[in-house]
């Protein structure tokens, strides 16, 4: 008979019957009765923290999922990982993502638990989780922060974080004074929850959801909806069917399951991020994602979805008009509707439901008359990114999508810092702006430092875009004609790295191209002076990251902790 509750994962001390004994009395000393002990564990991880701020109503949410576990006859044990506060961690929350999927997968192994609910939100928080349940092979179940709901501004809707850029942009341009944008400081983010804007926590919501790792219409809920507790109850008795029904996460995300979030991710306009969480998520469970098959879903899957940043509406307004369920509905036709969810049931039979389209909101498009006919995620590939770009052509300016610019370089963060602002940059608005070694190995971590700000002499004459490239990301927020992600980074020789101002390259967004217009023989020789930048870390995880953290196209996992079929 397989071991349960406390029985599981004894520690060794070389007597099983000792072992379960100690362990039965320590638990004791924790008020639990014997009749408690005896339950089947549900482990609730736990990513609150005070320099957290989207998580700051978790406490009241886990409370929730212990009212679930205990009604559907389990024994709801609480406990913490790393939590990763996207605007409080230095050089960047992505740095720590792989760490802190470390952490979970070692606690999920070591812990005595028969289950687990998955709280999570911001950004890096809930591919961490996936990635670490992932390996750990643990009956799970996601329950997601929810957005944070709108504020206002002179009877202007505001809502983190896109419009955080967009006013910072403003005074930038010197259009709004300091007595303005500190007004809005105070008014940008009104309650708990993640960026109320389709950006990377709500866009890995609703993959998560599109995955079936979390119950239906988990994804869009407000964080300060009473519906978000109920959610969370839900969740708990949920996490006791997983258990009972043996449904481990491979069997949920099968490569068909990834291939519905990649249609999703499609069809809401969502974050250049997911691409590389999902790319991490998947390597765990030995499915491998080609890039490729992105433009084709890009070619065939409509945008429905008129939110910010690349739209007008916000993920309240989602929610309202019945979010990931018409979503879904819509491109019904192209998903696989044979994958398993943690409702036990297939999607199919989740949307084998009457349905209507709800005609009365403006936020979510039919199919039938979509916001845009493709999606807006493509891939580029060329001598410039030989493993591929991510572009989001959908946040870009359309007459900025296939052009020829001069490459304004900058080596390294700190040389954009330095020199971005100053009168003597020369720059134009035709240039195309580069940033090096800001990707995995280089940042390190893979900042969002994509977003090149625009030189404040031409933000200032007016200009709001320009084609910009770097290995690093782009926060699922802003938005612009940013080409990311270029593989293989600088950092390791790249091509980006051999770079230099006054090169001509050519962005083709219809061909999927990105190229340097500088000759073999001028970049065999480029390449024979290369040589690569000091290690930032020599102890520590930042150092392991650094011998072991795989390129932006392998999902910037460590390799060791990719699938054995993957390495």
């Amino acid at each position: 008979m397989t071991a349960h509750g406390l029985a599981n994962n004894l520690t060794e001390y070389g007597d099983r019957e000792f072992a379960l004994y100690l362990r039965r009395s320590f638990a004791r000393a924790m008020g639990f009765s014997s009749e408690a002990l005896r339950k089947p564990i549900v482990g609730i991880l736990n990513t609150y923290s005070e320099l957290n701020n989207c998580h700051r109503h978790f406490p009241q949410l886990v409370d929730a999922v212990k009212r679930g576990v205990w009604q559907a006859g389990g024994l709801p044990l609480e406990f913490p990982t790393i939590s990763l506060g996207e605007v409080f961690l230095s050089p960047t929350s992505m740095l720590y993502r792989n760490l802190m999927a470390m952490d979970v997968e070692s606690m999920l192994r070591a812990q005595p638990l028969d289950a687990v609910v998955l709280t999570g939100g911001c950004d890096k928080t809930l591919p961490a989780l996936l990635m670490g349940a992932a390996s750990a092979g643990l009956p799970a179940i996601v329950v997601a922060a929810g957005p944070m709901l709108t504020s206002q501004y002179q009877g202007e809707r505001l809502g983190a974080c896109t419009d955080c850029r967009r006013f910072w942009a403003r005074f930038r341009r010197n259009e709004i004074d300091q007595v303005a944008i500190d007004t809005v400081e105070g008014q940008l983010a009104p309650t708990p929850g993640t960026c109320s804007v389709m950006g990377t926590a709500s866009t890995m919501a609703c993959v998560v959801e599109a995955l079936g790792m979390m119950l239906p219409g988990g994804a869009s809920i407000p964080a300060v909806y009473a519906d978000r507790m109920r959610n969370a109850e839900e969740s708990g008795k949920q996490a006791m069917t997983l258990l009972r029904l043996g449904l481990t996460p491979d069997k949920i995300m099968t490569p068909a399951a990834f291939e519905n979030a990649l249609y999703v991710l499609q069809a809401i306009g969502g974050s250049t991020n997911a691409i590389i969480h999902l790319t991490a998520i998947a390597g765990r469970l030995g499915v491998k994602l080609d890039l490729q098959r992105l433009n084709e879903i890009a070619d065939t899957t409509p945008v429905l979805v008129d939110l910010k940043p690349t739209g007008s509406g916000y993920m309240e307004d989602f929610h309202r008009a019945g979010g990931m369920r018409v979503v879904l509905n819509e491109i019904k036709h192209l998903l696989h509707l044979d994958v398993l969810t943690v409702t036990g049931q297939t999607l199919g039979e989740l949307l084998d439901e009457p349905y209507t389209f709800p005609t009365w909101q403006q936020v979510i498009y039919p199919a039938s008359a979509p916001l845009q006919p493709k999606g807006g995620l493509i891939v580029l590939k060329g001598n410039l990114a030989p493993d591929g770009a991510l572009l989001k052509r959908g946040a870009a300016t359309p007459a900025l999508l296939n052009k020829v610019g001069r490459a304004v370089v900058f080596t390294s963060l700190a040389d954009i810092a330095a020199r971005i602002d100053s009168p003597e940059l020369d720059v134009t608005p035709d240039d195309f702006l580069v940033l090096q070694n800001a990707g995995p190995l280089g940042g390190p971590g893979m900042p969002e430092a994509g977003y090149l700000p625009i030189p404040k002499k031409l933000a200032a004459a007016g200009v709001t875009d320009m084609v910009r490239i770097s290995d690093a990301r782009m926060s699922g927020t802003a938005f612009g004609t940013v080409v990311l992600h270029v593989a293989p980074e600088a950092a390791v020789g790249g091509p980006l790295a051999l770079v230099r101002t006054g090169d001509l390259i050519e962005l083709n967004s219809d061909r999927r191209e990105l190229t340097l217009r500088v000759s073999d023989a001028e970049l065999a020789r480029r390449r024979a002076e290369f040589s690569p930048p000091a290690a930032s870390a020599l102890r520590g995880y930042e150092a392991l990251y650094l011998r072991h953290c795989q390129q932006a196209n392998l999902g910037a996992d460590l390799d060791f902790l990719r699938h054995p079929t993957l390495q």
